[in-house]
């Protein structure tokens, strides 16, 4: 028997939709199957028994909702074309079934048109998402429906994070007992030198994704933002006036914008022929302030769900709004720490350096990225004016991809970011510090050096993993070969412990 087609891959090959992503293909064969495909996806068979009644849009669209993973992007397409009659005739033969309702409603949330049912519909409510498949937000009962509305969003804005065995793996961590296990082991003293240190750390490497060097003010008005993390009601945080603000003062003024982009734009690079690559394109300007009301109203129907989840839901989603020409990703690295923050991950005070981790990982944030942008670029038509100018030629067919991204990836990414941050660089720093004070006093007692000499000795010290570095040597004629082989023992006996 030939494998066929169902649930989400027969509606895309059935309306003729390219390029939509599809995180779970189902097909009909003679025995059960499942395999992992090469592009992360998964590949199912399934039985005769499982088989549509019948081969309508309705009765895959069902089989979608039952077995395939949950796509509002593939979704607000198939209803675009759906007969409406077709959907009324589906739902009239059982008003009140699950899927009848499931599907209702969500017709209606995706298309914002209201059906003409003609059928009274009871029942018990019933969940929208099943909770055992996905994280889900706040209940919002829909008594036209009957229905619990359980998505992490809203209309404007709503993503989508399945979860998978790893996601679920991720978050069963326990990130703030890692934190306390470094407080109970180190002092308050070292701990906090250590969280003074991991503010300007952070602030570099954020600016340093960018290829950028911050001026000295630039970096001091960043590190005071890090510190208002968390301390601001979130609507006030996410208002166009608070945002416009934060990008004035960390962007150099020449970019600094009066508020949300009016104009498109893009994320893209010159070759070495000067000829334009494009990496991803932004949504177009009238999305933006929809979209950014939408994220706001995310982080309030998310209350409640894993902090980790809710950092990467608001972070990688205004990133991918983009709402501003410069300055994007330090703010999107900003809210990361102003969600952990705000959900009491990291206490007021403490800086998680994630930037600093993602500096040192940058191929594992690329993929972060491009998880979501490269499926976007094979979909999306865009022109170029004579002046150069960019436009979307096919915004209506790609607005339900940006507005309602999969971020299941990119909660996989930060919850590893997180945990890895702690276990390697907070640790690392707590345990240079601590043999930092004892290594500098011993070093003082071999030479008695000004402050500023035995701190860059130490500096390249610790650079080289505690070998002076002979192009150093040039630079202390003062001190003899056999107190640098002294110094690099000592270094080596306090650090090897």
């Amino acid at each position: 028997m030939a494998l066929q087609t169902v649930g989400s891959l027969w509606l895309v090959t059935h309306f003729g939709l390219s390029n939509y992503r599809i995180t779970h293909r189902s097909y009909i064969g003679t025995r059960d199957k499942i395999e992992l495909a090469l592009d992360g996806s998964t590949e199912q068979t399934y039985g005769p028994k499982y088989a549509p009644k019948s081969d309508t849009v309705t009765s895959h669209i069902e089989f979608m909702l039952k077995y395939d993973d949950l796509n509002l992007d593939l979704l607000a397409a198939v209803f675009d074309k759906l007969e409406e009659r077709e959907l009324l005739q589906y739902i009239s033969e059982s008003p009140s079934g699950r899927y009848s309702r499931r599907i209702g409603y969500l017709y209606e949330w995706l298309t914002h048109r209201t059906l003409n049912i003609k059928h009274e519909i009871n029942g018990n409510y019933t969940d929208l998402l099943d909770t055992d498949r996905y994280l889900t937000g706040t209940i919002i009962k829909n008594a036209r429906w009957r229905i619990n509305d359980n998505l992490l969003g809203v209309p404007e804005f709503c993503p989508i994070i399945r979860k998978t065995q790893a996601l679920e793996a991720l978050l069963s961590k326990d990130i703030r007992n890692e934190i306390d296990v470094l407080k109970n082991d180190y002092s308050p003293e070292i701990f906090q030198r250590a969280t003074q240190y991991l503010y300007r750390k952070e602030t570099r490497s954020s600016y340093e994704i960018e290829s950028e060097k911050p001026t000295p003010d630039r970096l001091d008005r960043f590190i005071n933002i890090l510190h208002q993390a968390g301390k601001q009601p979130f609507s006030e945080v996410m208002s166009e006036q608070n945002l416009t603000i934060l990008q004035n003062a960390i962007v150099d003024l020449r970019y600094a914008q009066p508020g949300f982009r009016d104009f498109q734009n893009y994320i893209g690079q010159n070759n070495y022929r000067g000829e334009e690559i494009y990496h991803y394109i932004c949504p177009p300007p009238p999305m933006v302030g929809s979209m950014m009301s939408g994220l706001t109203a995310t982080e309030e129907k998310t209350l409640g769900t894993p902090a980790v989840a809710r950092a990467a839901i608001i972070a990688f989603g205004f990133v991918f709004i983009h709402p501003f020409l410069d300055g994007n990703g330090r703010i999107h690295r900003f809210l990361i720490h102003d969600m952990l923050t705000r959900d009491g991950l990291a206490e007021q005070g403490l800086i998680i350096p994630v930037s600093a981790h993602m500096l040192q990982n940058m191929a594992e944030y690329d993929t972060a990225l491009e998880d979501y942008s490269k499926p976007l670029m094979q979909r999306i038509h865009f022109i170029i004016s004579a002046n150069g100018d960019l436009s979307i030629d096919n915004a209506d067919d790609v607005s339900s991809y940006f507005r309602y991204p999969d971020l299941t990836l990119q909660s996989e990414y930060l919850a590893k970011t997180i945990f890895a941050t702690i276990q390697q660089d907070l640790l690392e720093e707590l345990f240079f510090l601590e043999r930092y004070d004892e290594l500098k006093k011993e070093l003082q007692h071999l030479i008695d050096m000004p402050d500023k000499r035995l701190s860059d000795v130490i500096l390249y010290l610790h650079q080289n993993k505690g070998i002076f570095p002979n192009r150093r040597k040039k630079y202390f004629e003062e001190i003899t070969d056999a107190e640098f082989e002294a110094m690099e023992t000592i270094y080596l006996e306090l650090f090897s412990r």
